[in-house]
């Protein structure tokens, strides 16, 4: 049995899978708010844009729905690890029986057997969840995203704008806009109202 690859590839599995964590969890950084300071407001027909960065990070459903999904990949990250420190305590015990001739031909087979198959198991098991992390923040962004696009629906069908606009600092749909173009703090307010709501109308029904 080959110990010290079986080792390094439980490592590099955990750590791909701790490295998913990092980057689905890692929090973004918002554009810098600007605050119109000259009376001036978006009327029927402009077109208005808001900053999705900043949205995110003030939106509590975002928040919510990241927190938990951050709970579950750590509990993920922290029971593979305790797993793959259980199994490499075993690899370097088998190593030790075996340098002091403390196992007989066939019983160093069936150890060795046993442990590349708990590998395997370990390995496949990391992937499995590598996947469903991915696709569950996937899900939870097709959520938030879903709920912040019905609300400017029907938020729009009041202010009647020709378009509104999301941008990030990565996308720099907006490279400038006026102040008063920017309604990025309406829609957060307005959001979080209605997430509020919803949440607390979810809460009664579970205490019923």
């Amino acid at each position: 049995m080959k110990q010290t690859p079986l080792i390094l590839s439980i490592i590099a599995v955990v750590a791909a899978v701790a490295a998913l964590i990092l980057t689905l969890t890692a929090p973004k950084n918002p554009q810098k708010s600007v605050e119109n300071t000259d009376g001036i407001q978006a009327v029927a027909g402009d077109i208005v844009y808001l900053r999705l960065d900043t949205l995110m990070m003030q939106y509590d459903m975002y928040s919510d729905l990241q927190s938990a999904f951050e709970a579950k990949a750590q509990n993920v990250d922290s029971e593979l690890n305790k797993k793959a420190r259980k199994l490499d305590s075993d690899v370097k015990n088998f190593q030790n029986q075996i340098q002091k001739g403390l196992l007989t031909r066939s019983a160093a087979e069936q150890q060795s057997s046993s442990l590349e198959q708990r590998q395997a198991n370990l390995q496949n098991e990391a992937a499995q969840k590598q996947q469903e992390l991915a696709e569950e923040s996937q899900v939870l962004m097709n959520q938030v995203m879903y709920a912040i696009k019905t609300y400017l629906e029907e938020y729009n069908k009041e202010h009647n704008f020709a378009a509104i606009l999301t941008t990030t600092d990565a996308s720099n749909v907006v490279m400038v806009g006026a102040p008063a173009l920017d309604i990025t703090q309406q829609i957060v307010e307005g959001l979080n109202a209605e997430y509020i709501k919803t949440r607390n109308t979810g809460a009664k029904k579970t205490d019923e």
